[in-house]
């Protein structure tokens, strides 16, 4: 198990309603979070903002002013197992992978997941993301099941 960072926050951006309390870490955390979703169109704010009203919330993890990484996640209820939290974007900045980073977001965002009374703790990952299936797999999750999609648009 790696030390602590003590020199890594945690700041919940959103609340658990969903209202934008830390706003100034919004334009931070846009370079890190478009590493993994380039396709996010160019009003980042603009489209975090429709994604909070939908239930997404954000908690990024900073060294002093800087992001580097963030958590997207939203809490749902499904006729299965019932409560879930379920982690939409996990990302680490390139620079900073192998320290901690990772495994602090996603201990904060099952930290909430258990006191919300979630039954489960969710995400999917590329099938091409094999660096991130380890560390999925060594965090304790597991595969349960295949993600089926049809294009759309």
């Amino acid at each position: 198990m790696p030390k602590p960072d003590l020199d890594l926050q945690l700041i919940d951006v959103t609340t658990p309603e969903g209202e934008l309390v830390a706003p100034e870490w919004l334009p931070r955390a846009e370079g890190v979070h478009r590493q993994l979703r380039d396709r996010l169109g160019p009003d980042y704010v603009a489209k975090m903002r429709r994604v909070f009203a939908d239930g997404a919330r954000l908690v990024v993890a900073a060294r002093g002013d800087v992001v580097v990484g963030l958590g997207v996640y939203r809490i749902y209820e499904n006729t299965f197992d019932g409560l879930n939290l379920y982690v939409d974007d996990l990302i680490t900045d390139e620079t900073q992978r192998s320290q901690g980073v990772g495994q602090a977001l996603l201990g904060h965002m099952e930290a909430i997941a258990r006191a919300r009374g979630c039954l489960a703790f969710r995400l999917d990952s590329g099938t091409q993301r094999q660096r991130a299936h380890r560390f999925y797999l060594r965090e304790g999750l597991f595969i349960t099941s295949f993600h089926f999609v049809k294009t759309l648009g």
